[in-house]
């Protein structure tokens, strides 16, 4: 580590309140600090992770850099949430006092999550800085107790956290669909067959008929009970599916005609045309605006 740094981080964490604990493969840490003196913070270590943020209490001055630019400065009210991508290198100088709770959640958990749920066309959260959420807060609330004490957690709970955690977040600012229970729904054995047949088949052509006999059902029983199950049709759901590989592509080094032809569209055109109706933006407007990823608050 950079001389520099060392005693950049070796300063600010003299002073900050600090305590951890892992929930699932969630680190779970609470920060406070009472004072309007602390030095600015050392720029954060990338990694594949996200970091949401839960103000406990009002927080009423701080700046935050994403990759060296100041993205942000202001405060935020008690329940206030904002979600960070980690893959960025984030700075923040805290000007007044606060006290938050952060949970660490590793991508690869939220994808595997998931996908466990037939949901695998996660792209990320989208989260106005600012935002308050009642719900977060209460999970922080929860589980705060146990920062505070020197007893182990129950390990019980801390599992049912992380369950409830992701399920909000995804829903909330990650835009999948979790249906109420209800009849008219895929069984659960035709719901990973109806997945496995897409996914496997996403860049090809797929046959709806083929799909819905696949799970004993007729065309338009299937498409109605697909559509219940994950709100949206199974033509709407493969189109999204296919622009979600198409993103992860565009943040590499790959030509735009190559991802199109990759991602089972026709040519280039095809692709733009569907992508930005399906986004708002062109292909190659997207890629350049996302691959430094968003702002978020640290």
């Amino acid at each position: 580590m950079d001389t520099n740094i060392d005693s950049a981080f070796t300063s600010f964490s003299a002073k900050v309140a600090s305590r951890s604990l892992k929930a699932s493969a969630v680190t779970v840490t609470r920060l406070s600090y009472d004072g309007n003196d602390l030095p600015i913070a050392p720029p954060s270590k990338r990694e594949d992770a996200v970091s949401v943020i839960i103000q406990l209490a009002e927080f009423r001055l701080h700046r935050i850099w994403r990759n060296g630019r100041l993205v942000f400065e202001g405060g935020h009210p008690r329940g206030a949430i904002a979600i960070t991508d980690l893959r960025e290198e984030w700075q923040c100088h805290h000007l007044s006092p606060f006290d938050n709770i952060r949970f660490n959640i590793p991508l690869p958990f939220i994808r595997t999550f998931l996908e466990e749920l037939g949901r695998p066309q996660f792209e990320g959260f989208d989260c106005k800085p600012g935002t308050r959420d009642e719900v977060i807060l209460g999970l922080a609330q929860a589980i705060s107790p146990y920062l505070l004490s020197k007893q182990e957690p129950n390990q019980m709970f801390l599992e049912q956290i992380s369950i409830v955690l992701l399920t909000h977040l995804a829903q909330t600012y990650g835009g999948q669909y979790f249906p109420a229970k209800k009849s008219g729904l895929l069984a659960p054995w035709q719901e990973k067959r109806a997945l496995e047949f897409l996914t496997t088949m996403a860049f090809d052509q797929v046959s709806i008929t083929q799909l819905a006999e696949a799970c004993g059902l007729s065309r338009s029983h299937f498409t109605r009970a697909f559509k219940d199950t994950f709100g949206k049709s199974p033509y709407r759901w493969l189109t999204e599916y296919r622009i979600a590989k198409a993103k992860e592509l565009l943040l590499c080094d790959d030509a735009i005609l190559g991802v199109a032809l990759k991602c089972g569209f026709a040519d280039q055109s095809h692709m733009t045309r569907i992508f930005q109706r399906v986004t708002g933006q062109t292909p190659g407007k997207w890629r350049r605006q996302n691959r430094s990823g968003s702002v978020g608050s640290v």
